[in-house]
């Protein structure tokens, strides 16, 4: 579509009344990225109050009408998608606006490639918008879908501010609360209250939270008068620290699709709490009333020890689909990128549906219904690390085209790379009908589960409990839904050809290591998310359009040469990326970090205020000091500790930062035992961001209040 024109959804295809909507963007220095938001508005262009406005750190409406599904790998690195229910959408939303923001000086004019997508429930694409004009905006409205005539169209939008999202969001009658700069570095962030949820949780109350007032935008109305105020969080500010105690200090739940509609009379003073509460589970278990270790409590979901493979995938399928089905909040965060419609789901395990001379059983089925229309889903479930098989996959995916149901949903330990599916069916294009082929892998499960009871928050006490138990049973070794744990035959013959030398570039061998080492980033990046609360991602290095064969054959011909595999982590609202390389001939895993340093601070006192951050660092974390072209001076954290000047050059060189780095043994198995080298990377990448990473975010944060001259506002870690 070019800029400014729009159409009508029910023109582009026949399934419309879910759709998704993605944004993405690409980087070729692999350092751009941005913050996706979404605002419903009324018949006057406005807000019609606080629970209009869905954000990474309120991704969801109660009635599940609208989505943030977050980022997911592509073939050019992430797309940021967003799921609404068009038929869920309240009558007196007219216009829902999607746009975008950067903070921390970051314009949208550093990013390449700029470009809304929206498919239908099927994952068909219906429409794409590219944006080639940026240049100094923060903020960009990408898109509208807005109603006319009973029917829902969309318009290309392009509309860029300079004043990121705070000039965005006055502009549809959202008040931003002027930062006071003296109360402070860093910027204020509003309380978040706790209070006790009666089954061992806390509940976490809306945070209102302030961000820096700026002027219009770049090409926009007029202001609007300061009435209705809404507190907007920023980025930077949403992303504090959580507390030592487990609450979840800042973080804002799931907006109530009903509640708060009337926009306040007044600005809401800071830290004052609204009354939509979101049940989370503290960090720190109770203390148990058992009187020795011996005593185990009782689970919701025990895990015996099978005698068989199918009987852990009966289970595993029974156990995640009544879930799914009891906790609204989860079975739609589950399948909503999958098309399904916002509303009432029931689950079924081991249902009989004819085929041929005799019925087939998928291992579950998944059915919502919305305003009377059904749709429905196919389960296959594998566990234990054992492979779909494509031609199991192909019947279900028949017996569903056949029965006019809507996707077939695979579930595996197996992770897939840019959110392909992981086995290749065949479809009849004769067939008016079209069904979606989808995957999951428990590592995603996982990582929703934990999402929704450790930061978002879930309606109820009992609903955060269950999702508890799923997540214990998920993780116990018993239960064959650990993820992806295995890199794969080619592992060890790789592993002894770089040893020996012999592994010579072309090698197919080396393709298959790259793909499983790209897998099991995927799932570093899972767990590490759910863990903090923010989305983790593989940085990609790359501009749109890269064929990820030919990118995957150049990474094996360099892991032949060098004979190391490398990967970089960002954490969403995170400055420095956290790198991984694994040294096939050395046998070591490298953790590393690279920190810049702050503008116009003394030199030693920097190097004292680091330090003084990493007190609770390793004695081995290794710090080097990163000159303009080149490496300065290095060593322990234990020798350094007592002689901070010895990170200074001697030729007075400007410091730009320290490179931060933890080695660790490599496991050899290819599996995920005690000794393999799944287990070996996940524990390496658990130690740097616990015990460095962690403290870094509190050091970046501090620095533009901390620098002797002022200097730029910058993003926070």
């Amino acid at each position: 579509m070019l800029k400014g024109a729009n159409i009508g959804l029910a023109a582009l295809g026949e399934d419309t009344g879910a759709v998704v909507v993605g944004l993405s963007w690409s980087s070729a220095a692999g350092d751009g990225d941005a913050d996706v938001s979404l605002l419903l508005l009324d018949g006057d262009g406005k807000v019609r109050g606080d629970a209009d406005f869905y954000f990474y750190n309120r991704p969801a409406a109660e009635d599940g009408s609208v989505q943030l599904l977050g980022k997911v790998p592509t073939e050019n690195g992430s797309e940021d998608r967003i799921s609404l229910d068009l038929t869920a959408i309240p009558e007196d939303v007219v216009r829902i606006v999607v746009a975008a923001s950067q903070d921390g000086g970051a314009r949208f004019g550093d990013l390449d490639d700029l470009r809304l997508t929206l498919t239908d429930g099927s994952g068909e694409p219906l429409l794409g918008f590219s944006i080639t004009d940026a240049t100094v905006e923060t903020a960009f409205i990408f898109g509208e879908l807005y109603r006319r005539n009973e029917e829902w169209k969309f318009r290309a939008v392009g509309q860029g501010y300079e004043t990121g999202l705070a000039g965005l969001a006055t502009d549809f009658g959202i008040t931003v609360e002027e930062e006071d700069e003296s109360e402070g570095e860093g910027g204020e962030v509003g309380e978040a209250g706790v209070g006790g949820s009666g089954v061992g949780g806390t509940e976490t109350e809306e945070a209102v939270v302030t961000v820096p007032a700026q002027r219009g935008p770049v090409a926009g109305t007029d202001p609007v008068p300061a009435s209705d105020p809404v507190a907007v969080p920023t980025p930077a500010q949403a992303l504090a620290p959580v507390p030592a105690d487990g609450a979840v200090g800042g973080s804002v739940p799931a907006a109530d699709g009903g509640a708060d509609r009337a926009a306040p009379t007044a600005a809401r003073p800071r830290g004052t709490r609204t009354a939509k509460k979101k049940v989370t589970l503290p960090k720190a278990p109770k203390k148990s009333l058992a009187e020795n270790d011996s005593w185990k409590p009782a689970r919701l979901f025990p895990v015996p020890s099978y005698k068989s493979d199918r009987e852990r995938e009966v289970r595993a399928t029974s156990v995640l689909l009544s879930v799914m089905a009891e906790v609204p909040e989860f079975g739609r965060r589950l399948t909503a990128g999958f098309g399904a419609p916002a509303g009432r789901m029931q689950t079924f395990t081991e249902v009989s549906l004819p085929h041929g001379d005799s019925p087939k059983r998928p291992d579950g089925v998944i059915r919502t219904e919305r305003a009377g229309k059904l749709w429905t889903a196919l389960v296959e479930t594998k566990t234990n690390g054992n492979p779909l098989k494509s031609e199991q996959v192909q019947t279900y995916m028949d017996i569903a085209a056949r029965r006019g149901y809507e996707a077939v949903i695979t579930l595996s330990n197996d992770v897939a790379l840019e959110g392909s599916p992981l086995v290749t069916v065949k479809t009849d294009g004769r067939r008016k009908h079209k069904v979606s082929l989808w995957h999951l892998s428990w590592a995603e499960v996982a990582h929703q589960a934990q999402m929704l009871i450790r930061h978002e928050g879930v309606g109820n006490a009992a609903h955060a409990w269950l999702l508890q138990e799923l997540l214990h049973y998920l993780q116990h070794e018993n239960s064959g839904c650990h993820g992806f744990q295995n890199m794969g035959p080619a592992w060890v013959p790789v592993r002894d050809g770089i040893d020996a030398e012999t592994l010579c570039q072309g090698d197919p061998r080396a393709v298959e290591v790259v793909e499983s080492w790209e897998r099991l980033i995927r799932q570093v990046c899972l767990r590490l998310g759910g863990e903090l609360g923010q989305k983790a991602l593989p940085v990609q290095r790359a501009r749109r359009g890269t064929d990820p064969k030919s990118r995957r054959a150049e990474l094996a011909d360099r892991l032949c040469e060098e004979g190391r595999l490398s990967a970089e982590v960002r954490v969403d609202g995170a400055r420095s990326i956290l790198s991984v390389t694994a040294d096939l001939r050395t046998g070591k895993i490298r953790t590393s970090m690279d920190v810049p340093a702050p503008d116009g601070a003394y030199p030693l006192s920097v190097a004292k205020r680091l330090l003084r951050f990493l007190e609770e660092a390793p004695a081995d974390l290794h710090v080097e000091t990163l000159l303009d072209g080149r490496n300065g001076p290095r060593g322990t954290l234990e020798r350094l500790r007592p002689e901070p000047g010895d990170l200074l050059p001697g030729d007075g060189a400007e410091i730009t930062g320290f490179r931060l780095s933890l080695f660790k043994g490599m496991g050899s198995g290819r599996g995920s035992a005690e000794t393999g080298f799944i287990r070996s990377v996940d524990q390496a990448v658990d130690r740097f961001h616990g015990s460095v990473a962690a403290h870094l975010g509190q050091f970046e944060q501090r620095r533009p209040g901390r620098t002797r001259q002022p200097a730029e506002p910058s993003g926070t870690g």
